[in-house]
């Protein structure tokens, strides 16, 4: 795998943090999950006893963030522990956490300090708003970063109002950014020999995730409004009811439009007009409902076969069950079986990284709390297995 040489140790917790790690372990990195004594990483018991959603006392979430990691347990609140972690530092590469700004500093973990541990050690904090500006110790949690970022100013409809995203883009998002950033740092390092800390907000991926969007506001002045499942300049490109579903067109360009009007056939979408995006802009109201009305006669399935005959930008609106059981989507790994200790297999998604250098990559089952404890303090640090008695007894570790 591409990052085996690498050792992450992940201090993260809920999902931002997690997800960063879970990539960076699905790549292959040795990713050594700190966890504190008794309680474990908070949700650890989140969804625990709910029969549809947790196997062998761990819920989905906790299933998935946190395959092919390791589990370690260390006190970081007490002395004994935090010098252990200090000599796992010294044999890692990576520190990776999403605590609120300032407890690093509290526990005296931060990336200053551990530099002068290992100076080549890379640490990665994401936060809701990074660590420097006016407030960057405001709690946050996803929904509030994808209000403030701008993007639920668009989702929606005037009717509805603002909606968010269905899936935590914000937290997703930071996550995703501190495992780019992490990438970033590690290939510095190698040219370098210096570690460095990565700094990651939510608020800023949110806003990064605006793209063009935001360079048209900031080119004209003009803010946009919620433009539903439309789009701010092709027409049509909507998601538009049929009779047993949705289907979604995307038109970009006039020879899309010019093919979409010659298989609806309606002579009020055979306008010359409507052969110029400007004009197909200023109707756009009109056309979708024009469409909306045709589409409504027909399964998805049939305009499907038309739609892609004409290679025109089409897909269906899938829920959870279509989307997970495409062909295409089983084809390139998306969805992967890990193996539990009882024998179960949980299925879940892939990583959608794929390296052709690569060997398929393996997917472990979650860990036990504390279940990797000794053998990574005896085997990566050389601890005697009396001291490691001793550090368990001095409640240090577990």
């Amino acid at each position: 795998m591409s990052l085996e040489h690498i050792v992450v140790l992940d201090l993260t917790h809920m999902l931002s943090g997690p997800y960063g790690t879970m990539l960076l372990a699905d790549l292959g990195a040795r990713t050594i999950k700190i966890e504190p004594p008794i309680t474990g990483e908070g949700t650890r018991r989140l969804q625990e006893h709910d029969s549809n959603f947790s196997r062998e006392g761990m819920g989905a979430y906790f299933l998935t963030l946190n395959r092919n990691k390791e589990s370690v347990c260390i006190d970081l609140k007490n002395e004994i522990g935090k010098a252990v972690f200090l000599d796992l530092v010294r044999k890692a590469d990576v520190v990776f956490d999403n605590f609120s700004v300032g407890v690093t500093e509290r526990l005296g973990i931060d990336y200053q300090t551990l530099s002068k541990v290992n100076p080549r050690i890379i640490t990665c904090s994401v936060t809701g708003f990074g660590q420097t500006g006016p407030d960057p110790k405001r709690p946050a949690f996803d929904q509030v970063v994808q209000g403030m970022g701008g993007g639920m100013s668009i989702t929606g409809t005037r009717e509805s109002g603002p909606i968010r995203s269905g899936i935590p883009i914000g937290d997703l998002g930071g996550g995703i950014f501190g495992a780019m950033g992490v990438l970033a740092a590690i290939a510095q390092r190698d040219r370098t020999g210096e570690g460095q800390h990565v700094d990651i907000s939510m608020l800023d991926s949110q806003i990064s995730l605006l793209n063009y969007m935001a360079t048209m506001y900031l080119m004209s002045g003009i803010v946009p409004s919620m433009i539903g499942n439309g789009h701010f300049v092709h027409v049509p490109y909507n998601c538009y009811p049929t009779s047993d579903g949705h289907i979604i067109i995307a038109c970009i360009g006039d020879q899309f439009f010019a093919q979409f009007a010659q298989i609806l056939d309606l002579p009020t979408l055979k306008k010359p007009e409507y052969l110029q995006q400007q004009v197909r802009f200023a109707a756009k109201t009109t056309i979708d409902a024009i469409i909306s009305d045709e589409l409504k006669k027909q399964t998805t399935e049939h305009w499907l076969e038309l739609l892609q005959a004409a290679r025109i930008p089409c897909g269906p609106v899938n829920n959870f069950e279509q989307a997970l059981n495409d062909t295409q989507v089983q084809a390139r790994n998306m969805v992967i079986n890990v193996s539990l200790k009882t024998g179960e297999t949980v299925r879940m998604p892939g990583n959608p990284i794929k390296l052709s250098a690569a060997k398929n990559m393996q997917y472990a089952a979650p860990p036990d709390l504390g279940e990797h404890t000794r053998d990574v303090l005896q085997d990566l640090l050389g601890y005697a297995p009396q001291k490691v008695a001793q550090l368990q007894a001095t409640g240090a570790i577990a």
